[in-house]
C-alpha cells in the first residue's frame, strides 16, 4: 500500500521497464507511464519469451541491428498500449513510454563528428517520435543531444532529456526545447521531462568528495535534484501552458546495501515523476508506510554551506557525464550480440 501513499503526495509513479508483464503488474498498482533502454530490451531478449517475435523479425531478413529497433519499437508500442488511458484521461500530461535513441551515435569508437550526431538524434527522433501518441523520444544531455532539441520540439515531438546531472545541463535543455516550443502554432500537446540522476551523484560525491560532513555525504544527489526541481518549477509558472513540464527522478534505485530501499523515493515525494526500478517499486510497496510531501523540504544550511564549498558542478557533470558516457554505448552494442547469439540458436 506504500505506492498508494507515495502517489497522494502528488508524485507521478513511472515504472523503469518495458517487460509487459511488470508494466501490467505496476500499472494495476498505479504506475502511469514506463522508460525503455538498451539494458532493458536485451534482459528481456535472454530471457527467451520473445523468441517467437524473433523469428518473425528474422524471417523477414533483417538485421541484428534492425530487429534490436524492431523488437524494441513493438515492446515500447505495447506498452503505449496499457498507459494509452491515462494519456487520454490526463489530455496528454501523463501515460507515456520513453523511447530512447540510438546510444550508438554517442559511441567513442565511432566518434561522429558533432554536427553528424546532432542531424542523427533529429532524424531519429522524428522517425520513432512523429504521431506516436504517448510515445516520448528519450534524448541525452550531451553536446550534441542538447543541440538537437530545439528542431525536435519545434516538430511537437513529446521530449524526455536524460542523463541531468547538473542545473546547467537542465537549463540549456530547457531554453532550447522552449524556444522550440515556441514556433509550434499549436501548444497543448507540447510536453518535455528532464531526467535529473539521483543516486549516481552520491556515489560520485563518496568517491571523489570524502570531506564531506556526515551529514552531507549521501544527501548531494538529493539536494542537487531538487534544487533543479526548483528551478523547474519557477520557470514554467508563468508560460499558461496546459501541460506540466516535468522533472523526472531518475536513478532512484539504492547502490548502498545500508540505505533505506526508500531513501530517495521518500526524499522526492510530492511532485513531478519518479521513474523507478521495479525492485525499488517492490520494496517500497511492501513497506507499508505513509509518505509526506518533502521535495520541497532542504537539509540545514550548514549542510547545504558544505555542499556549496565543497562540491564543484562542473566537476562533477564532467565525470560523471564520462562515466555515463561510458556506458551508454557498450548496452546497445551488448543487445545486437544477445541478438545475434539469439539467431544463431533459433535457426
Amino acid at each position: 500500500m506504500s505506492l498508494k501513499s507515495l502517489i497522494q503526495t502528488g508524485t507521478k509513479l513511472w515504472l523503469d521497464s518495458i517487460d509487459p508483464d511488470l508494466v501490467q503488474k505496476n500499472y494495476a498498482l498505479g504506475a502511469v507511464g514506463a522508460t525503455s533502454n538498451p539494458i532493458i530490451v536485451a534482459d528481456l531478449v535472454k530471457t527467451g519469451r520473445f523468441d517467437d517475435r524473433m523469428k518473425h523479425l528474422f524471417d523477414q531478413g533483417l538485421s541484428d541491428e534492425e530487429v534490436a529497433w524492431a523488437l524494441t519499437d513493438q515492446l515500447v508500442s505495447q506498452a503505449q498500449e496499457v498507459f494509452h488511458p491515462v494519456y487520454e484521461k490526463t489530455k496528454a500530461n501523463t501515460g507515456y513510454v520513453s523511447f530512447e535513441l540510438d546510444p550508438l551515435i554517442e559511441d567513442f569508437d565511432a566518434n561522429l563528428p558533432h554536427d553528424q550526431r546532432v542531424k542523427r538524434y533529429i532524424e531519429l527522433g522524428k522517425h520513432w517520435g512523429s504521431g506516436r501518441g504517448n510515445r516520448m523520444i528519450k534524448v541525452p544531455a550531451t553536446p550534441a543531444g542538447l543541440d538537437a532539441l530545439e528542431d525536435l520540439a519545434s516538430a511537437g515531438i513529446p521530449l524526455n532529456v536524460t542523463l541531468i546531472f547538473s542545473e546547467r545541463q537542465y537549463i540549456t535543455a530547457r531554453d532550447n526545447i522552449w524556444r522550440g516550443a515556441q514556433k509550434l502554432a499549436d501548444k497543448s500537446r507540447f510536453k518535455s521531462v528532464y531526467s535529473i540522476f539521483v543516486s549516481r551523484v552520491d556515489i560520485y560525491t563518496e568517491k571523489h568528495i570524502p570531506s564531506l560532513i556526515p551529514e552531507a555525504q549521501g544527501q548531494v544527489g538529493i539536494v542537487n535534484a531538487k534544487r533543479i526541481w526548483a528551478l523547474n518549477q519557477a520557470f514554467w509558472k508563468d508560460k499558461n501552458l496546459p501541460l506540466e513540464q516535468e522533472m523526472v527522478f531518475a536513478s532512484t534505485g539504492t547502490k548502498k546495501p545500508d540505505d533505506p530501499k526508500d531513501k530517495y523515493v521518500a526524499a522526492l515525494a510530492g511532485s513531478d515523476i519518479q521513474t523507478n526500478p521495479p525492485a525499488t517499486n517492490d520494496a517500497v510497496d511492501r513497506m507499508n508506510k505513509t509518505y509526506t510531501r518533502q521535495i520541497d523540504k532542504l537539509p540545514p544550511d550548514h549542510v547545504l554551506k558544505d555542499i556549496d564549498q565543497k562540491v564543484d558542478p562542473k566537476e562533477m557533470e564532467r565525470v560523471l557525464m564520462l562515466e555515463g558516457l561510458e556506458k551508454f554505448a557498450t548496452p546497445q552494442k551488448d543487445l545486437i550480440k544477445t541478438i545475434s547469439s539469439k539467431r544463431d540458436s533459433l535457426s
